[in-house]
């Protein structure tokens, strides 16, 4: 199943399921549809073109309702989630819907915090996908630690992320929240407190500086940005075109790439 075919299946469920609304806000504004969609389904095929293997074992840490981790197992990949809060709860319903267009079952979760993982065995994971994920992890040293533990030797990050030098999504986050960019947050299932990043977003030198810190090396040629053209850009005639027209300028204009480009696509390689 490709991306376009899951991402049509996805707007069917979309329509039966409210629950998923809140977070999944497709439905909510017709004008800007297809800016939503160019966004999901340019992250969910950066990932699915960076796995390499399928039969490589996969952790999606911070899988919230496990989009991803459904769209890889119906296309015959096995993936773990973990995930917190309350997309926990819908993850049943949504397998209830989704098995009847192939197997879903090589999707298997748990609620779980990134650090109860740390006394995990080393070197079990292939890959880890952390989407739209680190930027929420804190402390992010210690939960890098714990990622370079349980990968392989030769095993990768695939991070989907917001790109944290873009001006006006650093105007709107201070705005909202100020310059508090980590909280803490009761957890009732897990009985303890957690901290939490407060969209805790960073550019991309930022996060190479992290990174390399802990012996992760950013691969630079397979770095991505998306998301640059308004909503009001982009309709179904459109779509492609101005989606090819983005990937040429993030690459020939450092200055709108760094600073106005809001996705921020890259992999992450363990150093032996």
């Amino acid at each position: 199943m490709n991306v376009e075919e899951f991402f049509k299946l996805f707007m069917d469920e979309l329509r039966q399921n409210e629950n998923l609304h809140p977070y999944y806000k497709f439905l909510s504004k017709t004008s800007d549809f297809e800016f939503r969609k160019a966004y999901f389904c340019q992250r969910l095929q950066y990932i699915y073109d960076h796995i390499d293997d399928k039969k490589a074992k996969i952790w999606d840490c911070g899988c919230g309702y496990g989009t991803t981790a459904i769209f890889l197992s119906l296309n015959g990949i096995s993936t773990y989630g973990s995930t917190l809060e309350f997309y926990y709860k819908e993850i049943p319903q949504r397998l209830e819907y989704w098995k009847q267009f192939g197997n879903v079952s090589l999707f298997s979760y748990s609620y779980e915090d990134v650090f109860d993982t740390e006394q995990t065995t080393a070197s079990i994971y292939d890959i880890i996908i952390l989407q739209d994920t680190l930027h929420h992890i804190e402390p992010l040293n210690k939960a890098l630690k714990i990622f370079n533990k349980v990968l392989k030797p030769s095993g990768k990050i695939i991070l989907i992320e917001e790109n944290g030098s873009n001006i006006i999504q650093n105007a709107k986050l201070f705005l909202r929240r100020g310059c508090k960019k980590v909280i803490t947050l009761h957890d009732e299932k897990l009985k303890k407190d957690i901290l939490i990043g407060n969209e805790n977003i960073r550019s991309l030198k930022q996060w190479k500086k992290y990174l390399e810190e802990e012996t992760f090396k950013v691969i630079d040629d397979q770095t991505q940005y998306i998301r640059f053209f308004p909503p009001f850009s982009l309709n179904t005639i459109n779509f492609k075109e101005q989606i090819n027209k983005e990937q040429i300028l993030w690459k020939k204009y450092p200055l709108l790439r760094d600073y106005f480009f809001f996705g921020l696509n890259f992999i992450v390689k363990k150093q032996n």
